[in-house]
């Protein structure tokens, strides 16, 4: 049972979940305002398209509170809702046929010149390079070559190194065995080094 008066501000995401789930309006707005910021983030760095995302986010919320019955406190809310926020993502690009895009003649492919101020970062550390990336903002040039990545990769490579979520977690909201996810993340970091070489000849 849902606790009365329950102060929202500083309750933990399960417990304003339970408030929501009881019906409390200010509950539903308090969980927007949480996740409103980091669910903007990803989904934008997903479509690289400002009104899309906000659109996405949107939808994102809406189905978000649709299954709010289904969400389990055992896991993070935070997980839970991301995995709602990238399988909007993912179905937009795939209606958008996004997923098709090579790095080879890109419309976002780097230039000689990006290429030069990013060699600074990764020079010859290319298994460390995106590590050294992670929670940090991604450089713009490294940005727009992860936008042509096709989206599991795009979602694997955005919530390990932009949200910093760890392996177990990013499998649980993408559905995905561990070593899938692994894989999907060894594979997205071959095709940018692929990128960034190709750009250096």
């Amino acid at each position: 049972m849902a606790k009365p008066g329950i102060d929202l501000a500083i309750a933990s995401d399960q417990d304003v979940v339970l408030e929501a789930r009881a019906g409390r309006q200010a509950a539903y707005r308090e969980l927007v305002r949480r996740y409103e910021r980091p669910i903007f983030s990803l989904i934008y760095r997903m479509v690289r398209n400002r009104e899309q995302a906000e659109d996405l986010s949107q939808e994102t919320f809406v189905k978000a509170l649709n299954a709010i019955e289904s969400y389990r406190p055992e896991y993070k809310f935070s997980s839970w809702i991301f995995k709602i926020a990238n399988n909007v993502s993912i179905d937009h690009l795939r209606r958008r046929e996004l997923d098709t895009l090579s790095l080879d003649g890109s419309p976002h492919a780097l230039t000689p010149e990006a290429i030069q101020a990013s060699a600074l970062q990764l020079g010859d550390r290319q298994e460390t390079a995106l590590e050294e990336l992670e929670a940090k903002e991604l450089g713009g040039e490294i940005e727009a070559a992860i936008a042509t990545l096709r989206p599991e990769y795009r979602a694997c490579i955005l919530l390990r190194h932009v949200e910093g979520r760890p392996y177990e977690e990013i499998a649980t909201m993408l559905d995905l065995p561990l070593g899938t996810v692994k894989t999907y993340i060894h594979r997205a970091r071959g095709e940018l080094r692929q990128a960034l070489a190709h750009l250096r000849q």
